[in-house]
């Protein structure tokens, strides 16, 4: 039996970047000798243990052969006789094909790379010193989800190039048909996983290169060639202007949840009735529809299909709030349903500081309309509403009368508060008239 480090673990290690999860390979071993050993056994589909001290997982040396199209047309074989060569020839790139021989780790479950004995077969080193994500074998085309995993790749490693042989052999897949086979929670994980990375825009640049955009997010693809309104910029498009969002979206350290608003939030714009171009009226309203229909597609979490709702539909007045009045204000925190759900409201005005900034010379603009926005919902919550309900029923108020009343107390806070503000921008002593 020999035990080998492999895949990210040893990859971000030569990179010098910090080992999160590490992955084990056994050569030389039967599923009866691991549990012989006191390893676990845990994996239904792939012969995968459990170390008895760390809890680390192991896998044993296998090979695949595709037998039907998609991702779980695979039959395996891990055996003893598997070697680590063939092992490492099914990974998906050169980079992660790197096994680094754990001669302490049986005994401590303890292991550096320095001086490690590396097994190198498919030139990992070579392509990382040269920034390059190559695929390491033709049997990189049987498992669709690499493409999705190389695009995410790219959106890690930026400074990292696409080595065209990859590139065409994913536009040979793509043509294939293979991406439509996908399933939607595999679709949805290396999507999710991409957009949280450090610059997501080359995630779906490259998706969009290589053809899989078009089949798996066609509402996203589309907007490629969607004039900007005259004010935007009208030299990048819409999906140009998308892609910067999103990296605003990396640079503000944003959730998942934001990440895909912004993702979504524009596809409206896609289908803009040709007499209101290039001002996109009424896309944010397209643009919930569409989303809606993605959601459906993909099983996108309720987390994050609620916060782009909202965002789709809102971003523009967001946008538009610093000229809006004390009741405009209060409707759209309603609208917003900001005071049930302040932290969301939160992540959604973080969402539409990422539109607004992702945009030619705005990458460091101020964003006012979100502190504004805060304080006009700290405001709308001083409201005491238990006790404008308790005296409207006293008064014999019914249940929408009630709500109307809450709903004046809370534009009369908020017309207090720019008031104050007002007063306090000017400089004037003079103290604010009451509401």
């Amino acid at each position: 039996m020999q035990i080998y480090l492999v895949g990210g673990a040893v990859r971000d290690a030569l990179l010098g970047l910090p080992v999160k999860d590490r992955d084990w390979l056994v050569v030389g071993a039967s599923p009866q000798q691991m549990l012989d050993a006191g390893y676990m056994a845990v994996g239904k589909d792939f012969p995968v243990f459990l170390h008895p001290q760390t809890k680390e997982e192991y896998a044993l040396a296998r090979t695949e052969r595709k037998t039907a199209p998609g991702y779980h047309g695979f039959s395996l074989h891990a055996a003893p006789d598997v070697t680590l060569e063939q092992d490492l020839a099914r990974r998906d790139l050169t980079i992660n094909s790197i096994a680094a021989y754990a001669q302490s780790e049986r005994v401590s479950g303890v292991f550096s790379l320095e001086n490690a004995v590396l097994t190198d077969p498919y030139g990992g080193q070579r392509d990382i010193a040269a920034r390059v994500l190559r695929h390491v074998t033709s049997a990189f085309r049987e498992d669709p989800v690499r493409v999705l995993r190389v695009a995410r790749f790219a959106a890690r490693f930026a400074d990292f190039s696409l080595a065209p042989e990859t590139l065409a052999l994913m536009r040979e897949m793509v043509q294939e048909g293979e991406v439509q086979a996908l399933v939607a929670e595999r679709v949805w994980q290396e999507l999710s996983r991409g957009l949280m990375e450090t610059k997501p825009s080359r995630m779906f640049e490259l998706l969009r290169d290589c053809g899989a955009l078009a089949v798996l997010l066609p509402e996203v693809n589309a907007l490629w060639g969607v004039p900007q309104r005259a004010d935007y910029h009208p030299e990048v498009d819409t999906g140009v202007h998308l892609m910067m969002v999103l990296d605003m979206a990396a640079q503000l350290n944003a959730p998942l949840a934001v990440r895909f608003a912004c993702l979504m939030h524009d596809l409206g714009k896609a289908t803009t009735p040709a007499d209101v171009l290039p001002r996109h009226l009424g896309h944010e309203e397209r643009s919930a529809k569409l989303l809606k229909g993605v959601c459906t597609r993909l099983r996108v979490p309720v987390d994050c299909k609620e916060l782009a709702d909202v965002v789709a539909r809102e971003h523009g007045n967001i946008h538009r709030s610093g000229s809006f009045g004390a009741a405009a204000l209060v409707r759209l925190l309603e609208r917003c349903d900001a005071l049930r759900k302040p932290a969301r409201f939160a992540q959604v005005l973080l969402a539409c500081e990422c539109d607004a900034r992702g945009r030619l010379g705005l990458q460091d603009a101020p964003y006012p309309q979100r502190a504004a926005l805060l304080h006009a919902l700290q405001a709308a919550q001083s409201v005491a509403t238990d006790i404008i309900a308790a005296n409207a029923l006293s008064a014999g108020a019914s249940g929408q009368k009630v709500g109307e009343a809450v709903h004046h107390a809370r534009i009369a806070a908020v017309a207090h508060m720019l008031r104050a503000t007002a007063t306090a921008s000017s400089g004037s002593d003079a103290p604010p008239k009451p509401a």
